[in-house]
């Protein structure tokens, strides 16, 4: 009776772990996804040197005392870092403890920890010394590479590819192929807009889609030449992720991960490429071009974990 009362203890014991790891692991997402959009505000609201060339302190005093709008948003955004990088320190070593048995998990957690301390460096290194728009650029996809790996290790925790059956995918080589393309594709897409946000080529053409609607030659200058290039960019990876859910649709209905995953992932990115137009219309917008960085991380996050599915699967034979 001893026994078994106490194996019903332990049983419950692990139970309770999974569960503090599970909401552990929710709110480091939720964090990292807050850090995104702080980067964003930061640079939409030219905050960037809200605290001056000072870092880690804020213009040389531990917590500013003279609040201004930029102070209060670069400041507040050091503050989330801060707190969610320890957040995510305590994720990666306690799912390493606790799942480094799933093959993905250390990966995961090296991956999160490093890609969070780049982009901090990174932009210490730009409140410090100042860097060139093509590195800055850079700032927002290595965040999203954080952002993605910490999505995953949650996903891992959650075990929601056994939900889906993962393991008993059957993946065609072309949509292999195609998924793993889009997803390194999709952060070209990426860093083309990051580098209009930080040339400031948001507003360089006044009309959607092409620079001006009544002029049909090519870009005269290099901020048009950027803005343009995000445009082509972005409207060639809505035409790709068309093609691959009408062809998920197709041949993947008895698979519903992979028919629902990217049916959604053709959802988000034209939502993606209206927000994208609305930036332009409506002047930028800050509500907008916040739910553009948003819905951008959230496309990412979901490629990220189709690569993951189609590591897992099996090669679909006979497939059209």
């Amino acid at each position: 009776m001893d026994v078994e009362k106490f194996s019903i203890e332990k049983v419950g014991g692990i139970l309770q772990q999974n569960r503090y790891i599970k909401w552990f692991a929710v709110a480091a997402t939720i964090g990292m996804l807050l850090i995104l959009l702080g980067g964003a505000l930061v640079t939409k609201t030219d905050s960037g040197m809200g605290c001056g060339r000072n870092w880690p302190d804020c213009n040389g005093k531990l917590i500013p005392d003279n609040i201004t709008t930029e102070v209060l948003i670069e400041f507040s955004h050091r503050l989330v870092t801060g707190v969610v990088g320890l957040l995510i320190v305590i994720l990666a070593v306690w799912a390493w403890r606790k799942f480094g048995h799933v093959r993905e998990t250390k990966f995961l957690a090296i991956m999160a920890v490093f890609f969070l301390v780049l982009q901090a460096l990174i932009g210490a290194a730009q409140v410090l010394w100042g860097q060139g728009d093509f590195i800055l650029a850079l700032h927002f996809g290595i965040s999203l590479l954080s952002f993605a790996s910490i999505l995953l290790l949650t996903l891992l925790i959650f075990e929601v590819d056994r939900k889906f059956d993962a393991d008993r995918l059957q993946i065609g080589k072309k949509l292999r192929f195609h998924t793993i393309g889009v997803a390194l594709y999709s952060y070209i897409v990426v860093y083309t807009g990051a580098l209009v946000r930080h040339t400031d080529s948001s507003l360089i053409c006044s009309d959607w889609p092409l620079c001006r609607n009544d002029d049909f030659a090519l870009p005269s200058n290099m901020y048009e030449w950027v803005q343009m290039g995000h445009r082509a960019a972005a409207g060639l990876i809505v035409i790709w992720l068309g093609y691959i859910a009408w062809h998920a649709i197709k041949h993947y209905k008895d698979q519903r991960v992979i028919y629902w995953g990217w049916t959604i992932a053709f959802i988000i990115v034209l939502l993606q490429a209206t927000t994208g137009m609305l930036v332009v219309l409506t002047k930028l917008n800050l509500v907008v071009a916040l739910l553009h960085s948003l819905l951008i991380s959230m496309l990412f996050g979901l490629l990220c974990y189709m690569v993951l599915l189609v590591s897992r699967s099996r090669i679909k034979k006979n497939s059209k």
